[in-house]
């Protein structure tokens, strides 16, 4: 995990957890690594990761002309539903099994095309309407807010359930 500094841009550190995640998913998909620990991590980083977004990004954006409101918008409730896919792979008590891989491949499509759409929407959006300045500040809030809810155990399934449900 990177420590905050105040020269991190938000755009680059929300691309970090992206790429983060992409090799999450391969430990996951790999019958030689260790799939539990890779789900465990994983689940930390996406809870952590969208709840900083949520808290200390999105709202923001929502204040700069030219970063898309609706896609904001889009990019929390496409945060529910990758919660949800999470929670659904984290109640498959055998991590081999065929359930767990089917379970895992709607997550990995879940988190995939979000991620994937708010690199194109938002975060381009961001990077080239938001000063650079706004940017670093964001990312240390950002930043600062994922690192407390890792410290938190967000990932535990039962903070997911939490969260799922409301």
């Amino acid at each position: 995990m990177p420590d905050v500094r105040e020269d991190q841009d938000v755009v680059a550190v929300i691309l970090e957890d992206h790429r983060a995640m992409e090799e999450l998913f391969r430990r996951m998909r790999s019958v030689e690594a260790d799939r539990a620990k890779a789900l465990e991590e994983f689940s930390a980083l996406l809870i952590a990761h969208g709840e900083a977004e949520e808290a200390e990004v999105y709202g923001a954006l929502k204040r700069f002309k030219d970063v898309d409101d609706d896609e904001v918008e889009h990019g929390a409730e496409e945060h529910a539903e990758g919660n949800k896919a999470l929670l659904a792979l984290l109640e498959v008590d055998d991590v081999g099994s065929e359930k767990w891989d089917e379970r895992l491949e709607e997550l990995v499509e879940a988190v995939s095309h979000h991620v994937d759409e708010e690199e194109r929407t938002i975060l381009n959006g961001a990077r080239k309407n938001v000063p650079d300045a706004r940017r670093a500040e964001l990312g240390a809030a950002f930043l600062a807010e994922r690192e407390k809810q890792l410290a938190s155990g967000c990932g535990s399934v039962e903070h997911v359930r939490a969260v799922v449900h409301g």
